[in-house]
């Protein structure tokens, strides 16, 4: 596998598209902290890491409206791509749906959204824009 963020967000995507409660993804470091802000943020109901010897899985639990039945994630966009990274330091930082949407960054200081990492003062590569 070339590209695995795509894959992260292409298994999220499909999942919201066919209405699963729950997905599981295989896991990385990476994918979990993207993981984490998503829940952070309200995006996701519920997840957990499940560990099986050297590999393991995320199971995410999917969060949807209960009258309306709609899904939170309105669209997963991946910015940086293996073949054009995309970097922005923290005063050219993107604003994602006029500030209602979060990017997800990889920083020095670890993954995280980009108000962060403008509290922060700290730029990096721009993983996706959630909304």
């Amino acid at each position: 596998m070339t590209d695995p963020i795509a894959d992260y967000l292409t298994r999220l995507r499909n999942a919201i598209k066919a209405n699963h409660r729950v997905v599981e993804i295989p896991a990385s470091n990476l994918k979990k902290e993207m993981t984490r802000i998503l829940h952070e943020k309200g995006y996701i109901l519920n997840y957990k890491f499940m560990d099986d010897g050297a590999k393991g899985t995320i199971k995410i639990a999917l969060k949807y409206d209960p009258v309306s039945k709609v899904n939170s994630i309105k669209k997963l966009q991946r910015v940086s791509t293996p073949g054009l990274r995309q970097y922005v330091g923290y005063k050219d930082m993107p604003r994602v749906l006029n500030g209602l949407g979060i990017a997800i960054l990889s920083t020095s200081k670890g993954v995280m959204t980009d108000k962060e990492a403008v509290g922060l003062k700290v730029g990096g590569e721009v993983l996706c824009y959630v909304y």
